[in-house]
C-alpha cells in the first residue's frame, strides 16, 4: 500500500470507532481536509484491493482485510509513541506528528522486536489502546470525566482530543494518565466543574471534561 492509501485506512478506522453506521464520504472528507471527489477515487482503489467495501452514495465499511491492515498501522504508530515518550523523553505532545511518518516502515519484523523491547504495552502515551501483533486489542472501561456527577471520582485513562495544545494544557494543570481526579461540584449553567486533583482544586470548561476519559473508583 502507498503511504496515502494507508492514511485512508486509519482514517476509515478511526471513524468507525466514533460511529455506529458506515462512514460517508464527506465525514472522510472532513477528516481528511480533502475533497469528496479524491476521497471517491480513492475508494474505488481501496475497493479493488478488497480493503473495503464500497458503493456510491452508500458509505464505506472496512472489509476483515482492511481491518487487519488499519490495526496494524494502528499498532505501529502508537508503539512509536511509547518509544518516543519511554525511551527518548519526548514529551506526550511532542510525538503524533513523528509516529505519524514513523507508522508506514514496513517492516514487520522490526514492529514486533520493538513491541517486545517496550515490554509488550497495550496503552500509547494517551491511554489509546494499542493492538497486537494478531490485531487484539486489551479494552478499559472508561467513561469521560463529564459524566461524572458531583463527590464521584475517576482516574485518568486517556484523552479524547490529543492535540498539543490540549496536552499542553494537561501539563500545566497537573493532570497526566494515573492523575485521580474527584468531581467537587458542577455548575448547572454551563456544566463546569470544580475538581480536585492530588491536593489541587480549580475550575475546568465541560468542553476539557468532555476530552478527559476516567475509570471510575
Amino acid at each position: 500500500m502507498t503511504f496515502s492509501e494507508e492514511n485512508y485506512l486509519k482514517t476509515i478506522y478511526h471513524l468507525t470507532t466514533l460511529l455506529d453506521s458506515e462512514i460517508s464520504t464527506n465525514a472522510i472528507a472532513e477528516k481528511m481536509e480533502t475533497k469528496a471527489s479524491s476521497v471517491t477515487d480513492m475508494l474505488k482503489k481501496l475497493s479493488e484491493k478488497n480493503l473495503v467495501n464500497y458503493k456510491k452514495y452508500q458509505g464505506v465499511s472496512l472489509t476483515d482485510k482492511g481491518l487487519h491492515s488499519a490495526k496494524m498501522i494502528v499498532r505501529k504508530h502508537r508503539l512509536w509513541e511509547v518509544f518516543l515518550v519511554d525511551k527518548l523523553d519526548f514529551a506526550w505532545d511532542e510525538v503524533h506528528d513523528i509516529a505519524e511518518q514513523l507508522e508506514h516502515i514496513k517492516s514487520e519484523k522490526l514492529i514486533n522486536k520493538l513491541d517486545e523491547f517496550l515490554n509488550f504495552p497495550t496503552e500509547d502515551p494517551h491511554g489509546d489502546p494499542i493492538p497486537n501483533a494478531e490485531g487484539m486489542i486489551v479494552k478499559v472501561e472508561k467513561q469521560l470525566l463529564s459524566e461524572l456527577t458531583e463527590k464521584q471520582a475517576g482516574v485518568c485513562v486517556g484523552v479524547k482530543d490529543t492535540s498539543s495544545e490540549f496536552l499542553q494544557y494537561l501539563d500545566k494543570q497537573e493532570i497526566a494518565l494515573g492523575s485521580k481526579i474527584e468531581v467537587m461540584s458542577k455548575e448547572s449553567f454551563d456544566l463546569s466543574l470544580k475538581i480536585k486533583v492530588g491536593n489541587k482544586e480549580l475550575m475546568i470548561s465541560n468542553k476539557i471534561a468532555a476530552n478527559l476519559f476516567v475509570k471510575k473508583v
